[in-house]
């Protein structure tokens, strides 16, 4: 089907596809390890909203108590609250454990996320003969697709999309528009590729002769598992030799550069503008907020949290909280943040005291000088 036939996107792309009465998501939560039940009447609900946007027919979530107050105040007909929080009597509430983690599967189950259209290969899209392409694979219009690749069933790809040589795309992937896969990268299965991320492009690899940069040849190759989401405008290096890898189930936000040769492992999450150089070593289950920036061939070890802005200029181990540039443990970083915050007033108390030291200085001077007795010279 051509791009031009494809479905509605508003209703079969994006927009709500279905309602469901709260008894049978309750069934839908437990069946997906979040096992729910409800209190108060058993409505139908077509929607998931905020707390503040909800509407009537819609359903929201109370998974931090300090917005309990706002959760007192919404117009949702259903709460996604734990057992224990007291909700508007107005206001049916399916009770869960973890209400954060069950909305993602109420989400899914209404809205469709992401329920990409159908429209098959299109005859404006350019695909070498010896590209190997899966079944109900959906090929946009603008798409160029490189010699010996090979992309797995059911796959997404935007227009402006451009598909390197020998690259290996898995099955139920989706690249966004102007997502660019270079040759031999490889992509594992349910990878996610938002607009304008380059996937295997060159890394910074130049070798310095007689004042001048020559260029190392970039041979190796990126890697990324199962289940990888990358945002927009990201860029992940090929390595000099062997291969970049991003473990599976790490998500990526917007922004973020990865050097070549570096291995990142499995279920991280990479915040906004977050910066990684070349041959760095990252654990399992690492979180770097948003601005990080980590300098080359070092190593982050499992289960590290670095706080927004850090600088990583040396290993962390593993299960650190982190802070500061340098990053330092948290505890630390907070006292010495503190400290800074005072500085003008510190300096200010310095100067008072080096001027009461001068003083003192000066009256123990004046009074040894005067009491010291006069010298007698023999005849």
């Amino acid at each position: 089907m051509a791009v031009s036939e494809s479905a509605d996107f508003a209703t079969k792309g994006w927009g709500v596809v279905r309602s469901v009465r709260l008894a049978e998501l309750c069934k839908l939560l437990s069946d997906n390890g979040f096992p729910a039940r409800l209190d108060g009447p058993d409505l139908a609900v077509h929607g998931v909203n905020t707390l503040e946007d909800a509407g009537a027919g819609e359903i929201s979530f109370l998974s931090n108590p300090k917005y309990l107050r706002v959760a007192q105040d919404t117009k949702a007909s259903a709460l996604l609250v734990q057992e224990g929080i007291d909700v508007l009597p107005s206001v049916s509430a399916v009770r869960c454990k973890d209400p954060y983690g069950a909305v993602t599967i109420a989400i899914i189950h209404l809205h469709g996320h992401r329920r990409h259209p159908q429209w098959g290969i299109s005859a404006g899209a350019s695909l070498h003969p010896t590209a190997v392409i899966g079944a109900g694979a959906n090929i946009a219009a603008g798409v160029t697709i490189a010699a010996h690749v090979t992309i797995g069933d059911r796959c997404t790809l935007y227009p402006g999309c451009y598909v390197g040589d020998g690259a290996r795309i898995g099955d139920d992937c989706t690249l966004f528009p102007n997502a660019v896969i270079y040759d031999g990268s490889v992509l594992g299965h349910r990878v996610t590729v938002h607009a304008g991320s380059v996937i295997g492009e060159d890394g910074l690899g130049y070798a310095p002769y007689q004042g001048r940069w020559i260029k190392i040849p970039q041979v190796g190759r990126a890697v990324l598992g199962d289940d990888v989401e990358i945002g927009a405008n990201c860029t992940i290096d090929r390595a000099t030799l062997g291969q970049t890898e991003i473990g599976a189930g790490t998500k990526f936000g917007n922004v973020v550069v990865i050097g070549h040769g570096t291995k990142v492992g499995p279920d991280c999450m990479f915040v906004g503008l977050v910066g990684i150089a070349g041959s760095v070593k990252v654990g399992r289950h690492v979180t770097l907020a948003g601005q990080v920036g980590v300098a080359g061939h070092v190593a982050i070890g499992d289960d590290v949290n670095v706080a927004a802005q850090s600088g990583i200029h040396g290993s962390i181990e593993p299960n650190s909280n982190v802070l500061g540039s340098p990053a330092m443990p948290l505890d630390e970083a907070k006292r010495v943040m503190v400290l800074f915050q005072r500085l003008p007033e510190l300096a200010k108390r310095i100067k008072e005291l080096e001027q009461q030291v001068r003083q003192l200085r000066e009256r123990v001077e004046t009074n040894g000088r005067a009491e010291s007795p006069p010298v007698k010279h023999s005849a």
